[in-house]
């Protein structure tokens, strides 16, 4: 069985890649990608440990892109992690979240919040500036009951604090994982609240921009909503993956390896994006 959407301590999960890698070896799975989110600091770190409990690393990432004005997710996985091009491109990302990190600072203490940034680096000696840890440290100084709580009251869409992080297009998301011979797949698809039909039309148009696949199997899908995934990944060659999206403690009702209705994924899934079977990768 296997795990193809996971965070780290390295973005917005609260487990470190060698945690996640022995948690999946508890949980007898057979494979683990490391996606975090415009990030692949924490993908050396968990090599050894992987080939050693004899469990397969897909290094991958987790871009947030812009896609016509709505954020979407690409996922990227079997990467060249020396790509220069790549890493120029997470470079450039890692100036724009701090910049980004500064003006919601700003906005909070505007508000009345008494949070510097020596609060939000207390939480995270390890990679990249989340809003999940503005919402911990929201939470530790009393601001709000839990980290929903302070999205809801402060830093989520239309809310006093809230600063829209400068978005890479889709095109780009696509082209950056490509030149790091990776493989492109859209992650979550029903979770942004488009109808069928839109949703079936940016599929189609992200195919046409070099899109691989989409995946089908997410914890918050229906039984309807996988199926109708599947139907559009048939209908357009795309290839299908699936995954917890396991951040940790921030988000204690997802169990990695359990990804859709309580049930795991069989590495067939898996077995067949490396081999290119089912669907064409460009």
């Amino acid at each position: 069985m296997i795990d193809l959407h996971t965070h780290s301590v390295y973005s917005d999960g609260t487990y470190t890649p060698e945690q996640l890698i022995k948690e999946a070896f508890n949980r007898n799975l057979k494979a683990i990608a490391i996606t975090d989110h415009d990030t692949i600091s924490g993908l050396s770190v968990a090599k050894d440990l992987a080939k050693n409990l004899n469990i397969e690393l897909i290094d991958g990432i987790e871009f947030s892109a812009d896609y016509n004005g709505t954020e979407i997710h690409i996922l990227g996985y079997f990467l060249d992690l020396n790509n220069k091009d790549f890493i120029s491109l997470l470079r450039n990302l890692e100036v724009t979240r701090k910049e980004r990190n500064i003006e919601l600072i700003k906005k909070l203490n505007y508000i009345g919040l008494d949070i510097s940034l020596q609060d939000i680096f207390s939480l995270s000696s390890y990679g990249l500036i989340t809003k999940a840890h503005f919402a911990k440290i929201i939470v530790n100084k009393g601001y709000a009951k839990n980290i929903a709580d302070a999205f809801n009251l402060y830093i989520g869409k239309n809310k006093p604090a809230y600063v829209k992080r400068v978005l890479i297009s889709y095109k780009k998301a696509i082209e950056y994982i490509k030149k790091a011979n990776g493989i492109t797949i859209l992650a979550h698809p029903m979770i942004y609240e488009l109808s069928e039909n839109e949703l079936e039309k940016s599929i189609k148009d992200l195919k046409f921009n070099g899109l691989d696949g989409i995946e089908c199997y997410y914890p918050s899908n229906t039984l309807k909503q996988t199926n109708y995934l599947l139907s559009i990944a048939k209908r357009y060659n795309l290839k299908i993956t699936g995954g917890s999206d396991f951040h940790g403690d921030n988000r204690p009702n997802i169990t990695l390896g359990n990804i859709f209705l309580n049930k795991q994924l069989n590495y067939k899934i898996l077995y067949e994006l490396k081999y290119n079977i089912g669907g064409k990768i460009n």
